[in-house]
């Protein structure tokens, strides 16, 4: 009887402690879930979008993998300053060796059948006229020009994901502008009906408003079409994957800034990475010169080799140590033209890296003023367009109400509507303008996108 009220007591003890880290874990799922929802659908600024492109694009970490080749090609360079040093081993078999025999005496051999030999040699460069020098100085260029190739692909990749995050949220303000349209058209579809079924409207009348609601649904057809494209590219270059939500984050609603235009010139000039490069260019093609200039200058080397052989008298089959130096002169008389070719070479890309670099100039003059132009351009539009859509609005209000009233054509409605869109379009375009154009006169004045 004890026994079994043991065991009740038991089985009650493990189901209350069941149960209680079931309640336990139950509650904890509850609150966790608030936080994996908020985090699967955190919003996405465009902040975040170009930090995602530059952590995740393949470009990126390809251009990046070229640095460090770059920096690897300097350690290969400078390698030309230590000694090259080998370790050999060999055996010969020689059959006849010369022997000679005097007064009778035995054969004397002056070296043996059996040769053993092994080494330990240094080669080194002694003096080359700076050649050298020049070629450490060339890889350490071609490494400045990797560094500044990876920024260039940071700020290009960036301002196409600007673009791109902007370009969407521009296409998802147009469809809500078109569906906007389409339900004011559907409304006054509705009442046009219903005034032909009275004989108030004719059967033109409601065909008009249908061409202009089937109209309007095809260019929601395209606008949806180009923001799946655009959506698609901007997952690719932030590596966003399919199944995740685009919950973009931004807005057109901004008040225009005036910019001083003064120094915008001189400040592209000296931050702009296509002007870094163009020097990079310069000044890589006047060190390939210089090299090309010491091709035909005389070097001087040295090597020294420490071993053991046999074959040295008077034991010839003994081993013994042995120790190897020299001192090589090297003078280039004729190389078949070849040098004077590079010579040549060399110059002509130097004077077209010198030219070059004058067209980037011209190129990043006519892009800031070009730029900045185009940004004046539509921060007046977006006062303009404010205006239009505000008269537009209270003509759809007055139309609407005089062809509710019967003072009105289904045509004039028809217009009212149409230009009602087309003015929230143009304000539309008008902030998407400027937002980009103010990201292009940072892009062109070489301002770093965070």
């Amino acid at each position: 009887m004890c026994q079994h009220h043991n065991g009740t007591n038991h089985r009650a003890l493990m189901n209350r402690i069941l149960t209680g880290t079931v309640r336990i874990a139950a509650t904890a799922l509850m609150l966790s879930w608030p936080l994996l929802a908020t985090g699967a659908e955190e919003p996405l600024t465009i902040e975040k979008t170009i930090r995602m492109v530059r952590e995740n694009n393949p470009a990126l970490k390809a251009a990046a993998d070229d640095v460090q080749a770059a920096d690897a090609r300097i350690t290969q360079s400078r390698s030309a300053y230590f000694p090259q040093i080998s370790v050999s081993a060999g055996y010969t078999y020689l059959d006849p060796v010369s022997e000679m025999s005097f007064f009778g005496s035995p054969m004397l051999k002056f070296m043996p059948n059996d040769n053993y030999e092994a080494k330990v040699t240094a080669k080194a460069t002694l003096f080359d006229f700076g050649k050298r020098g020049s070629t450490v100085d060339l890889a350490k260029t071609g490494k400045r020009t990797a560094e500044h190739t990876l920024e260039l692909s940071r700020r290009e990749l960036s301002f196409q994901a600007v673009q791109l995050f902007y370009g969407i949220l521009f296409i998802r303000e147009s469809i809500t502008v078109e569906q906007k349209e389409i339900a004011a058209l559907s409304k006054a579809l509705d009442f046009t009906t219903k005034r032909y079924k009275t004989g108030a409207a004719t059967r033109f009348d409601v065909l008009s408003t249908e061409v202009r609601i089937a109209a309007a649904k095809s260019k929601m057809l395209d606008l949806n079409h180009e923001l799946l494209r655009q959506e698609l590219t901007l997952r690719r270059l932030t590596g966003i994957a399919d199944n995740l939500p685009l919950n973009i984050q931004g807005t057109f609603a901004i008040t225009p800034a005036a910019h001083e235009n003064n120094g915008l010139v001189n400040r592209a000039l000296e931050q702009r990475i296509e002007m870094q490069l163009a020097n990079d260019h310069e000044h890589a093609a006047r060190q390939r010169r210089s090299i090309a200039m010491k091709d035909g200058l005389p070097v001087v080397s040295g090597s020294a080799s420490y071993g053991v052989t046999n074959g040295l008298m008077p034991d010839i089959n003994e081993i013994r140590e042995n120790f190897v130096g020299s001192l090589h002169l090297e003078v280039p008389l004729f190389s078949g033209f070849k040098t004077s070719a590079e010579r040549q070479e060399a110059t002509a890309l130097m004077h077209a890296a010198a030219n070059r670099k004058f067209d980037t100039q011209q190129q990043v003059k006519s892009d800031v003023e070009e730029t900045a132009h185009a940004l004046e351009t539509a921060s007046e539009k977006i006062t303009t367009t404010e205006v239009q859509v505000q008269q537009a609005k209270l003509a759809a209000e007055h139309a609407r109400a005089r062809y509710e009233n019967g003072m009105a054509t289904a045509l004039d409605l028809l217009n009212t509507e149409a230009s009602l869109s087309q003015a929230e379009l143009a304000k539309l375009q008008a902030g998407y303008a400027y937002v980009i154009n103010n990201y292009t006169l940072k892009r062109a004045t070489g301002e770093i996108f965070w």
